[in-house]
């Protein structure tokens, strides 16, 4: 029987190297959807429902994905990773780092907390008072979704702009002073030559184990919206402020969102807790199966 868990929907690219590089540290894994785990309390010697598994538990479990639903249904996929935590089973990541980092607002201020520099956020209910921030802002807002991935949902606001009705954005506006690149000099509508960029530095295991700078014309900077990933190092402070970030919301691996402000000044500005990694790899020749593996896998179980 596997003795490690990966909890994913499908057994796609990455997930396939998750397996190959589990495979070569002399390791086997079974991949379950959280949507078929659950409790079994009375059922199971430890009170959960893990496919595969029975009376046992994994001796360490990583987490790939975790399914949209209702709020009951990922309220209760959530709750079979904080119970395996609880367990004493070692959990990549478990539900509080996900938690931290699905929501954009506990991020930015976990962020801050730390004593990491970040945007200047702004997040709030009443339509009217946001509004009013977006006009008194020192330049542009952007407004981003609570819940969102992949550069989806974002928009840049001038000073002036009108907010979109509340039911459009869950009814919280999360907004975020516009970083400038540090050669940008125009308004809102940029001409296409001006170049973007941002960097994305995975994390594993509280080492920067690879960098990559994303760069486009647009100043969403993310692959999937047609960014283009350059290798650089990951080291120095790019490396130990991706390190503290991922430390900030609890994530033994995590894709940190790094961006250089006008005056040259990284900031923080997103944690992935579940991040993909095909656009690092094809950027930069590394795959992250290999020490997220390695990870998993020293992973020891603490007692409950």
């Amino acid at each position: 029987m596997s003795d490690l868990l990966i909890f994913a929907e499908r057994v796609d690219w990455h997930t396939r190297s998750l397996l190959a590089a589990i495979a070569a540290q002399g390791r086997t894994a079974q991949v379950v959807s959280l949507r078929a785990c659950g409790f079994a309390v009375g059922g199971t010697a430890h009170g959960l429902l893990l496919p595969g598994f029975g009376d046992d538990l994994p001796a360490a479990c990583f987490v790939r994905s975790v399914p949209n639903g209702t709020l009951e249904q990922v309220t209760l996929r959530l709750s079979v990773l904080h119970a395996l935590r609880e367990l004493g089973v070692p959990v990549m990541n478990d539900a509080r780092a996900i938690e931290r980092c699905v929501d954009k607002s506990a991020t930015t201020f976990l962020l801050a907390h730390a004593g990491l520099p970040t945007p200047r956020t702004l997040v709030l209910e009443d339509r009217t008072d946001a509004q009013m921030l977006v006009d008194s802002a020192p330049g542009d807002s952007v407004l981003k979704p609570m819940f969102g991935a992949q550069g989806r949902g974002l928009a840049r606001l001038p000073r002036g702009t009108a907010l979109p009705a509340a039911e459009e954005v869950g009814s919280v506006y999360y907004l975020q002073d516009f970083v400038r690149a540090p050669h940008e000099t125009t308004g809102a509508d940029d001409p296409g030559d001006i170049l973007h960029e941002d960097f994305r530095v995975f994390v594993v295991g509280g080492v920067a184990v690879a960098a990559m700078a994303r760069r486009g014309t647009s100043w969403i900077t993310n692959i999937h919206q047609g960014a283009t990933g350059v290798p650089v190092a990951a080291e120095g402070i790019l490396a130990d402020l991706a390190v503290r970030a991922a430390a900030a919301v609890g994530a033994d691996y995590a894709g940190v969102d790094i961006i250089s402000g006008a005056d040259d000044r990284l900031l923080v500005l997103e944690v992935n807790s579940m991040p993909a990694w095909r656009g690092l790899y094809d950027a930069t020749g590394r795959n992250m199966a290999e020490p997220l593996a390695a990870h998993l896998c020293a992973a020891r179980k603490v007692p409950a």
